[in-house]
């Protein structure tokens, strides 16, 4: 061979077994990182709960918990809240809501606690829940707070084993540089409650409820490839005014999309998207959600 190849091709060696190594040595920092700040304890008070038996509340509760407030999908704690399905993301992890009725959670945890891991991702011992989209919903005022928590309450106990969740080294990469959320608790602000409007169809209402799209169709709710997502995970649509989004589409076809999972042309959408919540929202809550989409800059598909 010639030497001077032979000489680069060992130089192209000695890079790329640094590299490897660089790349080791980072996602084992961060894999670190993530382990301290899931293992943090929060110093957040158990708030006073008013559980309530009123027929109006409950409504609202059982409202909330199929829709805006997502826990009864297959995906999440499952339609009876006795334990959702496994979500498998490969690298990432698996993911799967635990049951969440009268004899499991609901058991364990006190009315206050069950507020504060609704408004600020805590399980009992004052660490952070994984996964549990908590961030996006933490905005719930505390009579709609008090209205799920009630509403649990009534749920019949399910009495079937939770599926785990195991949470790998490229999940706890990915969490730390802020492209998926593992660590709920470190995205909430535990200080300041936000103030949110009454419930009307404007944006600004809009704007908490679509809090909820974040996690799969990105910060600018451009969609594109959720990062880590293995190829069994549909890519996310652009919800924007943009071309490569939702510019021409009208209320109706938004309305149909949420509602039947068919999308503008026609074409089904993808089971992963949990629809069975979403038809659920009522039409305030609905024409909250295109007032706020319609009023985002348009943004290229994929920028996230």
């Amino acid at each position: 061979m010639n030497p001077i190849l032979k000489r680069a091709l060992r130089l192209a060696g000695v890079v790329v077994g640094a590299l490897v190594l660089s790349g080791a040595a980072y996602g084992g920092v961060q894999a670190s990182r993530f382990d301290a700040s899931m293992d943090k304890v929060y110093d957040v008070p158990v708030p006073t709960v008013a559980r309530s038996t009123d027929a109006t509340i409950l409504a609202r509760g059982k409202h909330l918990v199929e829709s805006a407030a997502p826990c009864a999908v297959s995906a999440c704690h499952g339609r009876d809240l006795g334990g959702g399905k496994p979500i498998a993301m490969g690298p990432v992890g698996t993911f799967a809501g635990p049951k969440i009725t009268g004899a499991n959670l609901g058991a364990a945890y006190s009315d206050g606690e069950l507020a504060r891991l609704i408004q600020h991702g805590l399980k009992r011992d004052g660490r952070s829940v994984r996964f549990m989209p908590a961030q996006d919903f933490a905005w719930l005022p505390d009579s709609d707070v008090a209205a799920i928590v009630s509403y649990l309450r009534t749920v019949p106990s399910i009495d079937r084993p939770n599926e785990p969740t195991v949470v790998k080294p490229l999940g706890k990469v990915l969490d730390r540089r802020n492209e998926f959320t593992l660590d709920v608790a470190r995205r909430i602000d535990h200080a300041n409650r936000e103030l949110v409007p009454e419930p009307a169809p404007t944006a600004e209402y809009g704007a908490f409820v679509t809090r909820l799209c974040i996690g799969c169709h990105g910060e600018h709710l451009s969609g594109g490839h959720i990062p880590g997502a293995p190829p069994s995970i549909p890519v996310p649509l652009n919800l924007t005014p943009d071309a490569t989004g939702m510019s021409d589409w009208t209320f109706d076809d938004f309305d149909r999309l949420m509602r039947q999972a068919i999308r503008k042309d026609g074409k089904p959408l993808d089971a992963f998207m949990p629809v069975e919540a979403w038809r659920n929202l009522d039409a305030i809550e609905m024409h909250a959600i295109w007032a706020y989409l319609r009023a985002l800059p348009p943004t290229p598909f994929g920028s996230r």
